[in-house]
């Protein structure tokens, strides 16, 4: 079984490379794939020195998975290019999410929608996974009209000049700007592009996202995401109405019964979720569960995961061995 990381040097590229590690991930052979400028380098990964290589040759070399973090324009040239060589490829980037013929998915949700004619899969969005993960038990006992979700995002999000620029601000020297504004005891209302519509693309990838892995057009979704400067992972303060009154007691039970998920909801004792508490763990946490007292059947919590791990690595990992597991490789 040969696997492919695409964009193996980046971020979340190592991340992936970490959570194979962790997960035990089935391979006999290990390709490490990165643009031209990094080809030819060295990473040392288990004990054994890999040589990064480049797409054309990775191509060749008919991978039976190849998982994509190397951004949307090389994935729309590339991936296709795999899919025909009759690799599999699950892809980290917007490119394919919202494309009618792509499955989206969430393993836990709708892994079983996959089917071996599927040679492109998305992986959400990291702040759409960690909380339709979140939603999805609930959605299946007392139905979904309507999500508000704020929410607060690592720069981890951005990637590691993002990372670089706050932490020289942090440092006092003049950072190289990824940002239109200094990020460092700051708070930016904007994440990705502005659309025509005022929204941000982050903000409109929550509410289309949501809708596609539910399979459920009528539930009404908006969404203010915010970059905050913190590393560690991403917050949602998510506001959700159901169809059906609920009881909090059962909301909890639900939450903690679903592989996952871990709960962290004593605010007496000051326990609810933090990304510092999160980071490098493939779980959501979710807490500060209370009923919303202005609205019917509408409840308030906050859902914090790694954005780099069940937002990125994670779940494209999960998804690879889903692909085993069922034999739709």
């Amino acid at each position: 079984m040969k696997l492919a990381v695409v964009g193996a040097t980046g971020l979340v590229g190592s991340e992936i490379l970490e959570v194979l590690d962790e997960h035990n991930f089935p391979y006999d052979e290990l390709l490490l794939v990165a643009s031209e400028r990094s080809v030819g380098k060295q990473i040392e990964y288990k004990g054994k020195k890999h040589t990064v290589i480049g797409l054309a040759e990775a191509v060749a070399a008919k991978p039976e998975i190849a998982i994509f973090s190397a951004g949307g324009s090389t994935s729309l040239e590339w991936a296709p290019k795999f899919a025909e060589a009759g690799t599999t490829v699950v892809d980290n980037s917007s490119a394919w999410r919202m494309d009618p013929g792509k499955k989206l998915v969430v393993p836990e949700i709708n892994a079983k929608e996959l089917t071996k004619d599927d040679k492109i899969i998305a992986n959400p969005n990291c702040s759409t996974i960690q909380m339709v993960l979140a939603l999805e038990p609930l959605r299946n006992r007392y139905g979904i009209n309507r999500i508000v979700v704020s929410t607060y995002q690592s720069v981890t999000g951005t990637g590691k000049a993002a990372v670089d620029q706050m932490m020289a601000e942090r440092a006092g020297t003049t950072p190289e700007m990824v940002y239109p504004h200094k990020i460092d005891m700051n708070v930016l209302p904007h994440i990705d592009v502005f659309q025509p519509n005022g929204y941000t693309k982050e903000e409109m990838k929550m509410i289309n996202e949501t809708k596609k892995i539910f399979s459920d057009d009528s539930i009404r979704v908006t969404s203010t995401t915010v970059r905050i400067p913190t590393m560690g992972g991403h917050s949602e303060a998510v506001n959700v109405e159901f169809k059906e009154d609920f009881d909090l007691a059962e909301v909890r039970s639900l939450l903690e019964a679903t592989p996952g998920i871990i709960v962290q909801d004593d605010p007496t004792n000051f326990v609810y979720p933090m990304p510092i508490n999160a980071h490098k763990k493939d779980e959501v946490f979710v807490g500060r569960l209370r009923r919303d007292e202005s609205q019917e059947n509408t409840l308030n919590m906050w859902i914090v995961a790694d954005n780099l791990r069940k937002g990125a690595a994670t779940n494209a990992v999960q998804i690879a061995e889903y692909l085993l597991e069922t034999k739709l490789v």
